[in-house]
């Protein structure tokens, strides 16, 4: 038995700081409730550095009400903080959910799709 003691493992990032590092944060292409909770983290991660807010919607083809939920939060927040969230190639699935759910102006679309 070896009593010397290990040295702490040094950890690695998680793969959603990887992803800040790289660019926007790419929401899913099916956001339900399931998914909810790591984009939740993602969008937390997000607002908390010092980048750029911006949001690839582009692979979007159903955007469930929790992730709609954590949007509007999320801009909410963003935009109190004076760095409101901007969204990257809005998929046609995406914008239509949005605007179908009259969340616009909340989320941050204008009738285009593009940030607003």
């Amino acid at each position: 038995m070896n009593s010397t003691p290990n040295p702490p493992e040094e950890k690695t990032a998680a793969p959603a700081d990887k992803e800040q590092a790289q660019g926007p944060l790419k929401l899913p292409a099916n956001g339900t409730t399931a998914s909810a909770e790591e984009l939740r983290i993602q969008l937390v991660l997000l607002l908390d550095g010092e980048d750029a807010e911006e949001i690839d919607a582009s692979e979007v083809d159903n955007a469930g009400q929790a992730v709609l939920q954590l949007l509007v939060a999320a801009q909410a927040e963003a935009r109190e903080a004076g760095r409101p969230l901007s969204f990257v190639n809005p998929s046609a699935a995406f914008r239509d959910r949005v605007e179908r759910c009259r969340l616009t102006d909340q989320i941050g679309l204008d009738p285009e799709g593009v940030a607003a």
